[in-house]
């Protein structure tokens, strides 16, 4: 177990935050969405409920290690500013700059400060201004920004799956350090999900790639009693089967690897459940996110799609016979729609599964949604929630139920 926020003592001192400030904007530097804002606020308001001084560390999108102006953090502060109903500083132009240590430095008690982008600097992912790797760079910037605090605090779940002087290198130079709030519910939930779950336990796994997915597979075929595949990831382990899947997104080159995930689940006794029909069209304006008015949709009678049509959803049959197996879990971790659930008219298998989640959730079950498209989607069927957990990150959620080591958790101390 990983020392936690209320395990160190951070009364009166300056304490560096990493959070994950990676916002989207407008064309007007506008946040449209300030959820990743809004989920740092308990680890923050504890925080200035200790009086400690906040120095807060993120990013925003992939500068390169270069100052690019759509991408500075100067947006997050008033935002944050009206969340906490408090001022927060800002410094421009350089995370690491004389002003921005000054700032640090004279921050008091009670005060936050948000460091400019981390990613400014390409230090921050492991490189030199080269753009070579280069760890000596990174522990040199990540003693940089070290050298502004007492302590350390990971809340950025977004982010810890990458080993980055913010997340994993800090840690060294500071003398206690333990995760957020934030950091500390993900590893609740997904870790209770996949080391302790309540049985019968069901993975259910979407999205368009077998390959981004394998090795998620292969850890949870050690862990769950069932699994549901849909999305157009179904159509390789279908055609893997010898069933015709039309035009439908295959990966022929993974063809032989769902055979043999197939052969490792009824080893295992562990029932692989596939869509047994599939909402077809013959036209679909992937660009425009629309069907074009000349498309034929049908519904197939069974899991084959004959030539010329593409899978773009589960079909009715599929989702009562996926029902079955979401009604009678206990536990269920999802990741990734079952079809192009961002069109309406193919949204009906993912927004229907989200539902049944959301229905076994009140019924007793523990249910954890990771990945971006699988949080949309139970945004989208209104049921968000209802659900026990919805991920923060979608890349670390990911490498978690892979069964990776994440490098800035594994950083943190252990309780002691």
């Amino acid at each position: 177990m990983k020392k936690t926020l209320k395990d160190i003592d951070v009364k009166g001192k300056k304490v560096l935050v990493r959070v994950d400030y990676n916002v989207p904007l407008d064309a007007g530097q506008n946040i449209t969405n300030d959820k990743r804002i809004a989920a740092t606020l308990p680890t923050i308001q504890y925080l200035l409920e200790q009086n400690a001084a906040i120095i807060l560390m993120a990013h925003l999108g992939r500068p390169k290690g270069k100052a690019v102006a759509e991408m500075s953090l100067k947006p997050v502060a008033p935002r944050l500013s009206e969340l906490l109903g408090k001022s927060v500083k800002f410094v421009s132009g350089d995370c690491i700059s004389e002003e921005s240590k000054k700032a640090a430095a004279d921050l008091k008690p009670g005060e936050i400060l948000l460091l400019e982008n981390l990613r400014f600097h390409c230090e921050e992912e492991g490189k030199n201004a080269a753009g070579e790797k280069d760890k000596s760079a990174m522990d040199a910037f990540a003693k940089e920004l070290a050298s502004m605090g007492e302590v350390f605090v990971q809340d950025a779940f977004g982010t810890v799956h990458r080993a980055h002087a913010s997340t994993a290198g800090v840690v060294k130079y500071l003398k206690d350090a333990a995760a957020g709030f934030l950091v500390e519910k993900e590893l609740k939930f997904l870790g209770e999900a996949l080391d302790k779950p309540v049985r019968p336990f069901l993975a259910i796994l979407g999205g368009a790639k077998v390959s981004d997915k394998i090795s998620v597979i292969e850890n949870l075929l050690n862990k769950v009693n069932a699994i549901i595949i849909g999305g157009a990831m179904a159509y390789t382990f279908l055609k893997s089967q010898g069933v015709s899947t039309g035009v439908s997104l295959v990966e022929d080159d993974k063809l032989d690897l769902a055979a043999e995930l197939l052969k490792k689940a009824k080893e295992k006794k562990i029932e692989f459940l596939l869509p047994v029909d599939h909402i077809v069209t013959n036209k679909i304006d992937f660009a425009n996110k629309a069907v074009p008015s000349d498309a034929i949709v049908n519904i197939t009678a069974d899991e084959a799609i004959e030539e010329g049509f593409m899978g773009v959803d589960v079909g009715p049959k599929s989702i009562e016979k996926f029902a079955e197996a979401v009604k009678s879990a206990k536990t269920i971790v999802w990741n990734g729609p079952l079809g192009v659930f961002e069109i309406d008219k193919f949204s009906k298998g993912t927004v229907e599964i989200a539902k049944l989640v959301a229905e076994a959730t009140e019924e007793g079950a523990t249910s954890v949604v990771g990945g971006g498209d699988s949080v949309s989607a139970v945004k989208k069927a209104g049921v968000d929630k209802k659900i026990s957990h919805i991920s923060t990150g979608g890349g670390a959620s990911l490498e978690f139920l892979e069964g990776k080591e994440l490098p800035g958790i594994a950083a943190l101390p252990e309780k002691e």
